[in-house]
């Protein structure tokens, strides 16, 4: 966990600043403007996974290197060619992954949340799942296991593999000549995460284009159907812990209600979307019907409100930052309530974007857990060793935190969270 924390201290302020700076092209020289509310959930997001993995919390029914061991027909040497073969077999098997996760109802849920998001720029490539806490899929990783390739070889090759996969998130790259054929690149990405039935479900590979184009997934992008992004049953909120189990509560609802046993058991195994049709009629969910006629989910805010609400994500990054650099001089179990403190930071912040009245009571839980901490642990696990007089500036921020956020909530016109929109 401690390496992993390293890793991602090193990696966070790249991607921010690919994103940051993205967001400056756009607005100064595109004249775009992409909605800063979903920029701030998508990087929320990112916090909450990278909290959940360096908490370790998620648990591997069957591990690569158990597998490897008893299944290897040989041992491939560790050469250049091995990690070549290690990447082309890990993208083959998250192809099959990806697949599954949109084809079924259970799996889907820990995908949405990267498909949440109703823009498309770089922050969405950081919308990460944490509903995922049982690993099952290291059976696609067979392949390499029967020939032996190393365990270290996939632990290097894995991160690698995923931030290649940040780049493509963009729409201001359009055809990349002969790329087009082997990898895949923001045109063919963009189709992916579009809710247009042209588009649906295709593109699913994650490097190499050629899975799709094989397995019959493969859609090229249309210069006359402009994509249309997000999901089909809008998530209507930027908390990112809400969108993590919200098709989950929605699943376990009908199931509950399906009349038929048997239907309560197809909720979860079968095609995404699927809904007994009983419980249908008497409990609909949205859904999306025109792609192009439908208003996305966004607020008017002042000046003052997103100054405050950029100053609260700096913050927390602020502090995602000092947990993932001292993690192991944290150690066990403070580790822990570290990691519970960011999650209370996410749920008030995002809560407070929304609009939503509860904010109040999370705010108050995050001021009332911060005191706490610095009561119980004397310090901010660790930090007044480093910084002097840590402690009376993080007290005074998270009363000013209070204040200030309930000063700002009074220019709250309506609550549109509250409407009754499904997944």
């Amino acid at each position: 966990m401690e390496k992993y924390g390293q890793v991602l201290l090193f990696v966070m302020p790249i991607f921010l600043s690919m994103i940051l700076l993205k967001k400056a092209y756009e607005k100064f020289i595109k004249k775009q403007s992409i909605n800063p509310l979903d920029t701030v959930s998508s990087l929320t997001s990112a916090i909450t996974m990278i909290t959940k993995n360096v908490l370790g919390l998620s648990f591997t029914v069957l591990s690569y290197q158990w597998m490897e061991e008893h299944v290897a027909l040989t041992h491939l040497q560790t050469t250049w060619a091995t990690y070549l073969i290690a990447f082309v077999v890990l993208d083959f098997s998250h192809y099959w992954i990806h697949r599954i996760e949109h084809a079924n109802n259970f799996f889907w849920n820990s995908h949405i949340v990267h498909h949440s998001s109703e823009e498309f720029d770089l922050a969405c490539a950081v919308r990460q799942p944490i509903s995922s806490f049982v690993k099952i899929f290291t059976l696609f990783m067979l392949p390499a296991a029967l020939l032996g390739v190393s365990p270290q070889v996939i632990a290097t090759v894995t991160p690698i593999q995923f931030f290649a996969q940040f780049w493509y998130h963009t729409r201001h790259i359009h055809r990349m000549g002969f790329l087009e054929y082997l990898l895949v690149t923001p045109a063919h990405h963009r189709v992916h995460h579009a809710i247009n039935e042209e588009y649906l479900d295709k593109n699913l590979s994650q490097i190499f284009i050629i899975w799709d184009k094989l397995f019959g997934t493969f859609q090229e992008e249309r210069p006359d159907v402009v994509p249309v992004y997000g999901i089909t049953r809008p998530m209507r909120t930027w908390n990112p812990i809400k969108i993590n189990f919200v098709h989950l509560w929605l699943l376990m609802q009908d199931s509950w209600r399906a009349s038929n046993w048997g239907d309560k058991w197809k909720v979860w195994t079968s095609p995404t979307g699927w809904r007994p049709a009983d419980v249908a009629r008497a409990n609909p969910v949205f859904k999306i019907e025109d792609v192009y006629h439908f208003d996305k989910y966004s607020f008017r805010r002042s000046t003052g409100f997103m100054a405050w609400i950029w100053f609260q994500l700096a913050v927390l990054l602020a502090f995602t930052a000092y947990m993932l650099g001292h993690i192991g001089a944290i150690g066990f179990p403070l580790m822990f309530l570290n990691g519970g403190f960011i999650f209370v930071f996410v749920f008030a912040l995002t809560d407070f974007m929304d609009a939503n009245r509860s904010f109040i009571l999370w705010e108050a839980l995050k001021l009332a857990y911060g005191s706490i901490v610095l009561w119980y642990v004397g310090d901010w696990f660790g930090m007044e060793a480093n910084v002097v007089d840590s402690n009376r500036c993080l007290l005074g921020y998270f009363v000013i935190s209070m204040v200030v956020t309930l000063l700002l909530a009074k220019s709250f016109q309506s609550n549109p969270v509250n409407q009754k929109m499904g997944v």
